[in-house]
């Protein structure tokens, strides 16, 4: 693990905000604040307007307001963003209305190249005889946070859309920096591209929550891996800064710390973002004792 320097908390970054700080403000009015082209890679999950009970927020807005400010937020994040850097926008619907993540999409094509769509799996479910004989797999399988939907004419929600947007399209990633072995051995060495037991993971990803039988302090927060692939794939170093322009409870400043890269975040509710900072200062004090 490599821990981010401790001496760069809180201390002045592009356009006078501090980074590696969650700074409580409306994300259009904070990325105005932003030098352009000052931030390497976004990762973020706005509100997705299906009636979310937020402290601060109406998730019930008309679809033209809430497009139109989706569309802004769009703008604000493309003046931001390096002209090779990437911006990871996670987004969902619910099933009475899936159109959501496609209309939202459409306020960001005029700012962005729309360079990979990854799905997010939740939940999945694989039948042995699916699967092939592979001995690591003994049965049947069925993981993942699922969450039965109540109606015969809509399927259970089992994964969600991560749209990679860059600013023309040809960014190169760091395809093995999320890889995955080869389950066939065999391919090693079989093809040039295949030097060692790493393989590109592809566009569909599975990340399940951790399970929590408490409440969960933000309705829609991700989990960490989310965000903490995101920035591998794009590649990062030290001194990379990544934004989340709806930080919530903390899960992209806390991947940030987990990669040693910079961070900067906008939330405009203060008890989201405490929630967010006991988290990093709890973060922050396992790195200590590491």
């Amino acid at each position: 693990m490599i821990g981010v320097a401790e001496g760069k908390r809180g201390e002045p970054g592009p356009g006078g905000l501090a980074i590696n700080t969650i700074h409580t403000m409306d994300c259009i009015e904070g990325m105005q604040r932003l030098p352009a082209g000052s931030v390497d890679i976004i990762v973020t999950s706005p509100p997705y307007n299906i009636g979310k009970e937020y402290n601060s927020y109406d998730d019930q807005k008309p679809r033209e307001d809430y497009l139109d400010w989706m569309g802004r937020v769009a703008a604000g994040a493309a003046r931001v963003l390096a002209d090779d850097g990437s911006f990871f926008l996670n987004i969902g619907g619910k099933p009475r209305d899936p159109w959501i993540p496609f209309d939202v999409v459409q306020q960001f094509r005029p700012h962005f190249a729309l360079q990979n769509v990854i799905h997010w799996v939740k939940s999945i479910a694989i039948a042995k005889e699916d699967v092939g004989n592979y001995e690591n797999v003994a049965g049947d399988i069925a993981v993942g946070h699922y969450q039965p939907v109540n109606s015969s004419r809509y399927l259970s929600q089992c994964h969600e859309h991560i749209f990679h947007f860059t600013k023309n399209g040809d960014v190169a990633l760091d395809k093995l920096g999320v890889g995955v072995p080869y389950q066939d051995k065999s391919n090693i060495g079989r093809w040039k591209a295949a030097g060692r037991d790493l393989r590109d993971r592809g566009n569909a990803w599975f990340i399940p929550y951790r399970t929590i039988r408490s409440s969960r302090p933000h309705p829609t927060s991700f989990p960490e891996k989310l965000p903490e692939m995101c920035i591998r794939l794009h590649g990062c170093l030290p001194g990379t800064l990544v934004l989340d322009p709806f930080m919530g409870i903390g899960s992209t400043a806390l991947a940030a710390i987990t990669l040693g890269t910079d961070y900067i975040g906008f939330e405009i509710d203060p008890a989201y973002r405490a929630i967010a900072e006991a988290r990093i200062a709890e973060a922050r004090n396992r790195q200590r004792q590491d």
